[in-house]
């Protein structure tokens, strides 16, 4: 037996080869077949030098990689030094009870939480459908016609809500409203996002809205009220209506259950968050936020949507609909840069309806409501007025003193809001029981009982009775079903089964990053000192929170080189759109504010010029060559021509393209020579850690992707983080979050999110990620990444030509595929590819970005050389089906790529009239005898379901 040292059996327990897949001798393997003899070789030859790191990744105390149990033993330290108490503090934040049976099979599921957006609806169907799900309970909930598929959270609804008013609406004018009970953190919002379009918030009195003289173009209501209050807005709707304006209500889903839902007294659109369905507090994200509004905006709504559309073989299917990633289409005509949903959470959400149904769901408010009366009549029989005379579940108290309030409540395990000196809220919710009514009552007594049984046999309802719901919802078969937890378990199986994602399959997709999400990254969300957390908690509770958030700051300086980071944006549009903020109010800071230009190159990703253009800039394109690198003497030519209001470029690097651009520094350098500022859209950060970093090598600001480069998992889209990195002359402008009491710098943007750390709950995720990894680990990730890309192209280069590369042939850590060639010779498309893809098991590469007809291909460093192998084996085999085709073997419309992907129904059935052979379809490979995933639906017709838009569940006379 060879004998191993201490040192050498300690390191086998690392994390790094648990994260990167290739061994080292399936990476010499690769690198054989690239002809480099080394790694470093390779990665020299890629990554130009002048922008190399001149020293290495310096993490600090995380330099060296930690196991797993180590890393968890640090940070539970770290989220030991959190006090969990039970917090009454409301301001759209609740505690929830999340199923079990969800928990488990949903949130701790990597079948759910790995899996990516549904763009394409076959492998998809089981996320639609629970998509779905969510936004038909949200329509039935709020009386509309049409919900989108989720927001990132409540304040971002509520602005995107007003953006869309505007563009519908017939108001000319350019005046907003807010009803001074909107919950102050929306407020803030709707302020940051107002103010570059040149829209005027003005704040007014829910009782002065029915006699508002004023022309606006729209009013955003609170129902109930951030102080409890539940007001009747049937008359205000008539008078704005009547007024040429439009309405936008604030609703709590929970109490839309006993309340007569806005649908039904006037709103034009309903938003929201849906976090009391189930989904943990967080310290304020990810929460799954909602839209709903009238089915004629339908083509006008931001955010995603799924319909309902019918399969080759004409069975029913769901898919994407309409306006699916508008934003790279429309570009800076779009009317949205959002791009991440929060699918994860919005199918908790739904879910959570499914289990309870109609039935429990009205339970459970009507209980929260019944606490709240009795602890209302407590209150008033104690001596207190209460400031609110209707309420659902929040009460605000007249005090002599909040300060010693507060402090009896924590020292009770309670929080309550913090208001003003005499004044107190309370907001209850479905985790609330006889005991913590019983402490409330000892908190306010000083002393004095009441007896709840007595108050609970005397009060009544507190709601106006013309309020009281009547209309039905729920209706549908799917949320009166799945009440028991063993039917509960079989639906939510039966639904993944359908669907391919990280835990069956590698997903090749280029720009996206669907690397490993480590269990052991996963483990510390579900912590109550981490879930259980209020965003309003007072600051001494969060003080673990807080360190975990400015060491997770710090290592992401480190790997960025940038001087300061903000985690607030909580998806990368929503960094984008801060970082632009931020370049805005730097111009401003100096005298020069008209800077308005940005120049974009025309491969950048969608977002960019959506977000360019929410944020008032004029977009300004620039070209690129015929290799795809941007063309540096027509951005020179535009700087010059723009110099005078030139306000920043927005590049992303290693360009869009997969190509580490020669020319970086010195495009940096132009635009600053005319007063710009950098933007590096850090999409494609997984082929830098350790190797170059933005802020080195001319960046001013870059947005990350922590549901990318860092590991947090897509959730079938969404939950994502998308922090902004900064220059030193920049990290005074970082958002705040004033309505909260976030002060970063007085000079900082207002609020992009609704928490102040945007999505905190999932930060440690990305935490653990560099923690076991350490900074050699960091470093070999993006290099492995690299290898795989290359040793994918090079492999597939004699069937498909690799469109973009530098010299070499080389290229960063993706690569495109040109199947233009291809289809013009036979008629075979990018589109029949991806779908034949599915028979081999595999999700489709990036379809038709940046280039029409084409395929990115992102292994990441994850996957192993047996899985990247098997992934090549597909491809070789698909090209060998397009030569059929090519050769007349095989018909233009009749062949498998045509006819993929096929199901099982399809491929046992009697009537079988193709002019391939069952197996070709089946089992093109021989693997898949022992390893076969079955699409549950043929290839969905796109054209019918956008024609034929239908976006809800079924109706129950369609199962009778």
């Amino acid at each position: 037996m060879t004998r191993s040292s201490l040192t050498q059996l300690e390191a086998r327990d690392s994390f790094i080869p648990r994260h990167i897949g290739p061994s080292e001798s399936e990476q010499a393997a690769m690198l054989s077949t690239l002809g480099y003899a080394t790694r470093a070789a390779l990665i020299d030859a890629v990554v130009p030098a002048n922008i190399r790191r001149k020293d290495k990744l310096d993490l600090g105390q995380f330099a060296e990689p930690r196991t797993e149990e180590e890393a968890l033993a640090l940070l539970k330290g770290l989220a030991s030094k959190n006090k969990v108490l039970k917090s009454l503090i409301g301001q759209g934040y609740y505690g929830t009870h999340t199923p079990k049976v969800i928990l488990r099979n949903i949130f701790e599921n990597p079948a759910w939480y790995t899996a990516y957006t549904p763009y394409q609806p076959e492998i998809s169907q089981g996320r639609l459908e629970a998509i779905l799900n969510f936004q038909q309970a949200i329509t039935d909930l709020t009386g509309m016609g049409i919900a989108n598929s989720s927001m990132l959270d409540e304040g971002t609804a509520a602005a995107e809500a007003m953006t869309l008013i505007q563009r519908v609406g017939k108001s000319a004018s350019k005046v907003f409203y807010v009803a001074d009970d909107v919950l102050p953190q929306t407020r803030e919002i709707i302020q940051t996002r107002a103010e570059p379009i040149g829209v005027e918030v003005r704040t007014i009195a829910p009782a002065d809205i029915e006699k508002l003289e004023e022309t606006c173009f729209g009013v955003l209501l609170q129902y109930p009220g951030v102080d409890g209050e539940v007001r009747d807005y049937r008359a205000a709707c008539e008078h704005l209506h009547a007024a040429g304006a439009m309405v936008i209500v604030a609703a709590d889903l929970l109490a839309l259950t006993v309340l007569t839902p806005p649908g039904e007294w006037g709103a034009d659109v309903v938003v929201g968050n849906s976090q009391r369905f189930g989904v943990p507090l967080g310290f304020g994200g990810p929460h799954a936020g909602y839209l709903a509004t009238r089915d004629e905006f339908k083509r006008s709504m931001s955010g995603r949507l799924v319909g309902v559309t019918v399969d080759a073989q004409g069975n029913p299917a769901y898919r994407l609909a309409l306006q699916t990633r508008e934003q790279h289409i429309r570009r800076e005509k779009a009317t949205s840069n959002i791009c991440t949903a929060q699918v994860l959470l919005a199918v908790m959400a739904g879910m959570y309806a499914v289990y309870h149904g109609p039935q429990g769901l009205a339970r459970i408010a009507r209980r929260v409501h019944r606490q709240t009366t009795i602890l209302a009549a407590g209150l008033q029989q104690l001596g207190f007025e209460l400031a609110n005379k209707t309420f659902f579940d929040t009460l605000t108290v007249r005090v002599q003193d909040a300060g010693a309030i507060h402090q009896q409540a924590t020292a009770r395990g309670l929080n309550l809001r913090q208001i003003d000196a005499t004044s107190v809220g309370v907001s209850l919710d479905e985790t609330v029981t006889r005991d913590d009514l019983a402490n409330l009552f000892a908190v306010f007594g000083n002393g004095k009982t009441v007896d709840l049984d007595q108050l609970d046999a005397g009060v009544a309802d507190a709601f106006p009775a013309a309020l009281a719901r009547t209309s039905a919802y729920l209706t549908h078969p799917t949320f009166n079903r799945y009440h028991a937890e063993h039917e509960m378990l079989r639906y939510l199986r039966a639904l993944a089964d359908k669907d391919l994602a990280l835990d069956r399959t590698m997903i090749p997709l280029g720009s996206c990053t669907m690397k490993l999400n480590a269990t052991a990254e996963m483990v510390p969300v579900t912590w109550p000192e981490f879930s259980n957390v209020h965003p309003l908690a007072p600051n001494e509770q969060t003080i673990g929170y807080r360190e975990m958030i400015a060491q997770l700051e710090a290592m992401l300086c480190a790997a960025t080189g940038y001087a300061a980071i903000s985690l607030q944006p909580n998806a990368g549009s929503q960094g984008e759109y801060a970082g632009l903020l931020v370049i805005q109010k730097y111009h401003e800071s100096r005298g020069e504010g008209h800077r308005n230009v940005c120049l974009i190159p025309s491969s950048a990703h969608g977002t960019n010029p959506a977000s360019a253009s929410m944020v008032g800039m004029k977009v300004v394109v620039t070209a690129c060559d015929d290799n795809g690198n941007v063309d540096l003497s027509d951005l020179k030519a535009k700087a010059e021509q723009y110099s005078k209001d030139l306000a920043c470029v927005m590049v992303t690097y290693p360009s869009t393209h997969g190509v580490f651009e020669e020319g970086i520094k010195e495009l940096c350098e132009i635009v600053h020579a005319h007063g710009g500022q950098v933007y590096v859209d850090g999409a494609n950060m997984n082929a830098l850690v350790g190797l170059a970093a933005p802020g080195a090598f001319g960046g001013d600001v870059s947005h990350l992707n922590l549901h990318k480069t860092f590991c947090i998992p897509h959730g079938g889209g969404g939950p994502g983080v998308g922090p902004i990195g900064v220059g030193a002359h920049l990290a005074k402008f970082l958002p705040n979050q004033l309505s909260t009491g976030y002060v970063r710098d007085e000079n900082g943007i207002g609020a992009v999110s609704a928490a102040a750390f945007g999505s905190a709950s999932i930060l440690p995720i990305s935490w653990m990620y560099i923690a076991m990894m350490g900074a050699a680990g960091l470093t070999s990730a993006t290099e492995v990444a690299i290898l795989n890309a290359n040793y994918i192209a090079r492999r597939l280069a004699p069937h498909y030509p690799v469109l973009y590369a530098g010299h070499d042939g080389l290229v960063a850590h993706e690569c495109i595929i040109d199947l233009r060639p291809l289809q013009d010779k036979t008629g075979i498309s990018n589109e029949d590819v991806a779908k034949r893809l599915m028979d081999f098991g595999f999700h489709a590469p990036t379809m038709s970005f940046p280039v029409p007809g084409t395929l990115m291909i992102e292994p990441t460093e994850s996957e192993s050389k047996a899985e990247i192998d098997r992934f090549i084996e597909a491809m070789i085999t698909i090209h060998a089906e397009i030569v059929k085709v090519e050769r007349g073997e095989y018909d233009r419309m009749d062949n498998p790529l045509k006819g993929a992907p096929h199901t099982a129904e399809v491929v046992t059935s009697d009537d079988w009239q193709h002019g391939y052979t069952r197996e070709v379809a089946a089992f093109p490979v021989a693997g898949l005898r022992k390893k076969k995933y079955w699409p549950p639906v043929g290839r969905a017709d796109n054209v019918y379901g956008d024609r034929n838009l239908f976006c809800g569940c079924a109706p129950i006379s369609d199962y009778e």
